[in-house]
């Protein structure tokens, strides 16, 4: 991607300085400019399917199902099979033949519940995934050697790799070659390489050409302020506002309810991941939690069940420890849920 990114941006300036001298001030011929070092390593986040890019480390299998059982088991279960929450991520339809082939033959029936190592034909994905993404409620909070750790655990929970076996750069690409459905991805398109052939079929126009502005997807209403108000966020790369996603409000601007959500204490400790103000996500709403302890003296149970977790109280669901939170961020957010409306 590095070297890509390099070229990509790097050419566009050199295109728009080509094409544009001939109609356009001779000024704007100065426009573009080549990637520094730093603003390429910014996108070059990526893992190749070759591994390029995967930074050095290593876990074990055993390392990797602690870490599980902490941080992961609460979504998917303690051995990956849980379809609770999020579809399973082992186990489904796997046969020897499909292990000797490569190829998982029931992926071609629209019935079978597919299972991510089903699916998944480069273990980089997976890597990558867990590095970006991963735990849900704190994602890209873990160190490489977890990460490594935690694929192993997940190979291991697949019956790719024993117990005792430690993942790390050096054999990543051994295990590779073992996995169900390596040889189930297309590589001959254009997406994949420059010589490939586009899967896109269109005609483009050059001239006199109809604006077409219509909304083809949005955000379904259920889950408009699921993570917050998307125009208040600016993202770390650079302020890029969302569109409103929390209801307009008839007051005036500079008179905030009495009781506002904290959204900032919210977003930057994941609470919105599992919560929204109203009906159930993975978790209970912030308007049942609030109804449920209304009237009563509960900040200090409430800051206790956000920092240690627990199970039990809304259903079989747990919820996992949210340790990250300090202690100014939980005051604020158990204050604002023990209220009394």
């Amino acid at each position: 991607m590095c070297s890509l990114a390099k070229t990509l941006l790097a050419g566009t300036a050199l295109f728009s300085t080509v094409t544009l001298a001939a109609s356009y001030p001779a000024a704007l011929n100065e426009l573009g400019r080549v990637a520094t070092d730093a603003e390429v390593a910014a996108w070059d986040i990526d893992v190749r399917p070759d591994f390029k890019g995967l930074p050095a480390g290593s876990g074990s299998v055993e390392d990797g199902e602690a870490i599980w059982l902490d941080k992961c088991a609460v979504c998917h279960g303690d051995f990956g099979d849980s379809n609770e929450v999020f579809s399973p991520l082992v186990l489904g339809s796997i046969t020897p033949e499909d292990m000797e082939s490569g190829r998982v033959a029931a992926l071609t029936d629209a019935a079978v519940v597919r299972t991510t190592l089903m699916k998944v034909a480069t273990l980089s994905t997976i890597w990558d995934y867990i590095n970006r993404a991963m735990p849900w409620n704190a994602p890209k909070s873990l160190k490489v050697d977890e990460v490594y750790a935690l694929t192993a655990y997940l190979l291991h929970l697949g019956y790719i790799v024993e117990y005792d076996f430690i993942l790390s750069n050096e054999n990543i690409n051994d295990v590779q070659a073992q996995m169900p459905n390596r040889n189930g991805m297309t590589t001959d398109h254009g997406l994949w390489s420059v010589d490939g052939t586009p899967d896109v079929v269109g005609s483009g126009c050059t001239s006199g050409c109809t604006v077409d502005t219509t909304v083809t997807s949005f955000i379904p209403a259920y889950a408009m302020n699921a993570h917050g108000n998307l125009k208040d966020q600016v993202r770390d790369y650079g302020p890029f506002p969302g569109i409103q996603t929390a209801p307009e409000s008839d007051a005036a601007e500079d008179a905030a309810p009495a009781n506002a959500m904290p959204e900032q204490a919210l977003l930057s400790n994941g609470c919105t991941g599992c919560h929204k103000q109203e009906g159930q996500l993975v978790g209970p709403s912030f308007n049942d939690i609030m109804a449920r302890y209304k009237g009563q003296d509960a900040v200090e149970y409430l800051k206790g069940k956000v920092k240690n977790g627990g199970s039990g109280v809304w259903g079989s669901m747990a919820m996992p420890p949210m340790s990250q939170v300090d202690d100014s961020a939980l005051q604020t957010i158990a204050e604002w849920l023990a209220v009394d409306n």
